[in-house]
């Protein structure tokens, strides 16, 4: 199942999209719910980002595609991203004035089901509600001269999600593409990822607790590729669908 969060007549709500059309749920996708009635065009809705994340958490250095003749981590590189950095499909990506290179990351990204703590690899996916589209939007001089990546990851706007939550995906092999003004600068299977679905999920829920609506970005393949004033930028997920923000520099 497909699944958006938007805005219709001034109300947001989650639907199960189905073709052109959105339906909407009785609850939100991590309680009980059932499928409505209640139908509007995806034309006519406002899609936003797919959830509201308690805290969004990221995976460094996960292809070796990525990687440009650093050694492999040993055990998954975690670090966090701002919930008030998530913006969702169509929405601008602002690019600071005061950073050289602000570069587009395609990424799968794990959306998680309900609260879950210690999980293994045998238990993980079970927490896992579905997957949707994210673009690690990276501020590469801010990344290196920076004592932490606070701002580099995590400025307002540097952490696009969408456009829907794929509930019956395989992550262990599909295609992420990032593209920019239609030209593609990335693609990759998650067959090369160096840290699996489980992996990851077993080794961050030994330490931090995950809430119904938190997301993971699972990172990133190849040589990401710079954003600049007036570009598009689309992240294309196989079995998921496209997550397209323009780009503005900031006034």
């Amino acid at each position: 199942m497909k699944i958006a969060r938007y805005l219709a007549h001034g109300q947001i709500s989650y639907g199960a999209v189905e073709g052109d059309s959105v339906k909407e749920l009785s609850a939100s996708p991590f309680e009980d719910f059932t499928i409505t009635d209640h139908t509007h065009k995806l034309s006519e809705v406002k899609l936003l980002a797919p959830c509201e994340p308690t805290k969004v958490l990221a995976i460094g250095l996960n292809y070796s595609s990525h990687l440009h003749d650093r050694p492999a981590p040993t055990e998954p590189m975690v670090f966090y991203k701002t919930p008030t950095s998530v913006i969702g499909p169509g929405e601008t990506i602002i690019r600071p004035k005061d950073t050289e290179k602000l570069d587009a990351e395609a990424e799968l990204v794990i959306v998680i089901k309900d609260r879950c703590h210690k999980l293994t690899k045998a238990n993980a996916m079970q927490h896992v509600l579905g997957y949707t589209c994210g673009n690690d939007v990276s501020a590469r001089d801010w990344q290196r001269d920076d004592r932490n990546w606070w701002r580099a990851k995590s400025a307002d706007t540097f952490t696009p999600a969408g456009p829907y939550i794929e509930t019956e995906l395989d992550p262990h092999n599909i295609r992420v593409t990032g593209r920019i003004n239609g030209k593609e600068v990335q693609s990759e299977s998650t067959t090369y990822l160096i840290f699996d679905v489980p992996t990851i999920l077993e080794y961050v829920t030994e330490y931090v607790t995950l809430e119904a609506g938190d997301m993971i970005y699972t990172g990133t393949p190849g040589e990401p590729q710079e954003m600049k004033d007036g570009d598009v930028c689309e992240i294309e997920i196989e079995g998921i669908g496209v997550l397209s923000n323009p780009i503005k520099l900031e006034t």
